[in-house]
Formats: structure tokens, C-alpha cells, sequence
């Protein structure tokens, strides 16, 4: 790595909380390095109290951009001079880009997701989903799958502000998609959870529940709902299969990880840094297998 940087090399970052398991930087320098791209990418632990200082940071240093990860991604919309239609339309950021000190707010998850569940050979056209989560990734995955063509969405949460913020993302999608039938539900209630998912092609785990330290826990306690005709997703990445994935794969339900979405929507992020496509099949060999 040192051999590469240079005075002119220019930095990128992550930002968001924690960061320290984040495949992102392995996945971006190996690309800037192969294509031979004066760039340089470092995760940096930022929580949502200091969003102000690390937007700061990226005009101050002329960062090229930076990628945002949970849960700074609602928080950064307010400092941005412009932000793309999906991020506008979805109230989230994952990825900045730095033109001259003008920062453009872009959301790159809801294309990961797609993409990811493409790759695992899952179309949504035609299919009911039940997504756990409101916020940024979540609702970024509502609207991907409702412009893809998905039928029917279930969303659950607790009753706080991203709860609230959802009703705005289903009236959204109700006037873009209006084909889509979207409803959302208080995750408290697991019967009404468990009803939901037992008429889904797929289920979401779009939360924190089972991500590293707390590998543990699951979103879905009662492993009875899992079964062989139902695609069970999570965006956790760390641990590659969350307990939610076990159990479901247990019952002999299609599972698929979090890593794959990781991958694509950083090919997604990677093409807005730098304007080239990232070697996403060399990348996918050597990290995320």
C-alpha cells in the first residue's frame, strides 16, 4: 500500500459506527490498485454526534467522497449541497461525492440489494416481501424492490421516528408504484409478523439485530415460520450467516447473506468515485467467498 501513495494520492472514506469488521476498504483499494487509480480508502468510527465534524473533514481535506454507513446515513442529508433522486426520494445517504468542496448526496444500498438477490438467481417481479426495518438500508430496499416490480411489501419497526419517516416512503412508493401494495406494521406485534410472513416469497432483515458482538440474536424467534418455499435476506454481513440465516437455512429455507449486497452497491459507489466499473467478479473471488 505505502508503495502506491503519493502526494497528489487522493482519500477516500467510511463513516458510521462500527467500522472496524467493514470490508470496504480491502474492496476499494484492491480495485483503485488494479486499475491503477491514485486513490486511497480508510474506515473511520464516526457516530451520529460527530456527522458535522466528519463532513468537515472531507471538505477540509478534499476528500474525493466517502461512503456512510449505519446509522449516520439520515443524519448527513443535512449537509449536503445536493442529493441525487433515490436519495432525496429515500431520505438516506451511503455515498458522497466531493466536486470542488460541493458535496452530492447518493444511495447506492437499494441497487446493492437487487442486484445481490439477482445474483443468487431471486427475481422480486411478481413476489410479496416482508422487510424488518425502516431505516436508510430499509427503506432503500422498499423502493429498489418496488420499482423492480415486487407486488406486495410488509414493512415492520418499532413505533419511533423511522416509523413515522415510513409512512412518507409507502406514500412515495404508492405514488411512483401505484401497482405496489405496501402496509406497515408495529414490529412488537409477532403475531401479526409471523402472519406476514407466512404469505411472503421473502423475507428482510434490514436492522443490527445479529451483527457482531451480539451474534445471538435474531429478529425472528419463532423458527417455525421458516420454510423451504421462503428466500430469507439480511444485510448484516458480519458474521456471514447471522443466527436469522442458520435458523432459516435449518428449516431448509434459500439464504442469502449480507456480503453480496456489500459488494454490489460498493460496484455501485466505486462507479460514482471514480466513473469506471469495479472488477466485481475478481473482488468476489478474493473477498467475499
Amino acid at each position: 500500500m505505502e508503495k502506491r501513495i503519493s502526494g497528489s494520492t487522493r482519500l477516500l472514506s467510511l463513516i458510521g459506527t462500527p467500522v472496524d469488521h467493514s470490508k470496504s476498504p480491502i474492496m476499494y483499494n484492491y480495485s483503485f490498485q488494479k486499475a491503477g487509480l491514485d486513490y486511497a480508502y480508510l474506515a473511520f468510527d464516526i457516530p451520529v454526534s460527530k456527522v458535522a465534524d466528519a463532513i468537515a473533514a472531507i471538505k477540509t481535506f478534499n476528500l474525493r467522497g466517502s461512503n456512510v454507513t449505519m446509522p449516520c446515513k439520515s443524519e448527513v442529508l443535512k449537509y449536503m449541497d445536493d442529493l441525487s433522486p433515490a436519495a432525496r426520494m429515500i431520505g438516506a445517504v451511503n455515498t458522497i461525492i466531493n466536486e470542488d468542496g460541493k458535496l452530492t448526496g447518493h444511495i447506492t444500498d437499494g441497487l446493492g440489494f437487487a442486484s445481490n438477490l439477482r445474483d443468487s438467481g431471486v427475481d422480486v417481479a411478481g413476489k410479496k416481501m416482508t422487510i424488518i426495518g425502516a431505516g436508510g438500508a430499509a427503506t432503500a430496499i422498499q423502493v429498489q424492490c418496488a420499482l423492480d416490480g415486487v407486488k406486495e411489501i410488509s414493512i415492520f419497526n418499532i413505533k419511533d421516528d423511522f416509523y413515522e419517516k415510513a409512512k412518507q416512503t409507502i406514500a412515495s412508493i404508492k405514488q411512483e408504484v401505484p401497482d405496489c401494495i405496501v402496509h406497515i406494521f408495529d414490529l412488537n406485534d409477532t403475531k401479526k409478523l409471523y402472519e406476514e410472513i407466512a404469505t411472503s416469497n421473502i423475507l428482510v432483515n434490514a436492522t443490527l439485530v445479529g451483527m457482531h458482538p451480539h451474534e445471538n440474536e435474531t429478529p425472528v424467534k419463532n423458527t417455525s415460520v421458516f420454510r423451504k418455499d421462503l428466500i430469507v435476506t439480511d444485510v448484516v454481513y458480519n458474521p456471514k450467516k447471522t443466527k436469522l440465516l442458520l435458523d432459516a437455512e435449518a428449516a431448509g429455507s434459500k439464504t442469502i447473506g449480507g456480503l453480496g449486497m456489500l459488494l454490489w452497491q460498493g460496484a455501485e459507489a466505486y462507479k460514482l468515485f471514480t466513473g469506471k466499473d469495479m472488477p466485481v467478479s475478481e473482488v468476489k473471488d478474493l473477498y467475499f467467498n
